[in-house]
């Protein structure tokens, strides 16, 4: 007995060195298995791009990776300053003007049925000229309005949309996107860009390119764009003619080299753009108040 008393601090410490043992290798175990599961291709999940490659905004520059091929601001001219005196009207014209101009946006509706029916070349080259005048990141003014009247391009430009729009229905949107588009009767099907007489396609140009061939930074040319957008529905507004807002995913790679466009520019949004057709219909929509929008402090 006094021979086992003496050896049993001996066992406890061999019993704890084995287990010690154990858990150390349990560990490494442990650890080689996940890293051999990460290593492993697993299957791809559902692709779910809530925003398109070409909707990226690129404004920022790495500039570790900048070159001699970019513009320095020091070359510029510097900008001269003129008088600015716009019109100023009366409070009551104000209040009137503003009550107008309300009256007219809050009849805008996006528009799916779109009539052939021409129109003046005239009109939309001014509506676009009314676009360009949105600000934008240092005046850089990035954006490119491709105007398509060629029945050919319009249907290949159909033709590609649709093809990426029913994956995005059936496979990227998910149950949660396409079950809230429900409601507004949408699908991959866009007949109106066969019938529209013109598509608008707006692109962003996400740097310049300068007469010398040096590069030009456009800074927050997505913002820049969007705004010029807005102008741009505005003025289809004011002059009676109707759109549906598009941004198809996955369509810009296609659509910028059938426009042949460069690859400083990245589709932002496409606009079929005409007369509403006769039989036109829309979504019994209400818009919040000014009370769930606003808020005063």
């Amino acid at each position: 007995m006094a021979f086992l008393s003496t050896l049993t601090p001996v066992f406890v410490a061999v019993l704890c060195v084995v287990i010690a043992c154990i858990i150390i290798n349990t560990r490494k175990t442990g650890t080689a298995s996940t890293a051999d599961t990460k290593g492993e291709s697993k299957p791809a999940a559902k692709s779910r791009p809530w925003v398109d490659q070409d909707l990226q905004d690129d404004t920022e520059i790495n500039l570790k990776n900048e070159d001699d091929d970019w513009v320095d601001t020091d070359e510029e001219d510097s900008l001269p300053h003129v008088p600015y005196v716009p019109p100023r009207y009366p409070a009551d014209v104000m209040l009137q003007r503003s009550q107008d101009f309300y009256t007219l946006m809050n009849q805008r509706r996006s528009v799916r049925f779109i009539s052939p029916e021409p129109v003046p070349r005239e009109v939309i080259d001014n509506v676009i000229h009314t676009a360009a005048t949105a600000p934008s990141g240092a005046h850089t003014e990035p954006w490119t309005f491709v105007v398509v009247t060629e029945p050919e391009t319009k249907h290949q430009i159909r033709l590609i949309v649709e093809e990426e729009e029913e994956v995005n229905y059936r496979q990227r949107m998910g149950d949660k996107w396409v079950s809230d588009l429900a409601r507004l009767r949408t699908n991959w099907i866009k007949e109106y860009l066969d019938v529209a007489p013109y598509l608008v396609l707006i692109f962003k140009q996400t740097y310049g390119i300068l007469p010398n061939g040096k590069k030009k930074t456009h800074y927050y040319n997505e913002i820049s764009v969007s705004i010029a957008s807005g102008i741009l529905l505005a003025a289809l507004q004011n002059v009676g003619l109707v759109t549906v807002t598009s941004t198809p995913l996955n369509c810009g790679p296609q659509l910028r080299l059938l426009l042949k466009r460069p690859a400083n520019e990245k589709l932002l949004m496409l606009l079929p753009v005409g007369y509403p057709a006769s039989d036109a219909t829309v979504p019994d929509l209400k818009r919040k108040p000014l009370d769930d929008i606003m808020v005063h402090i």
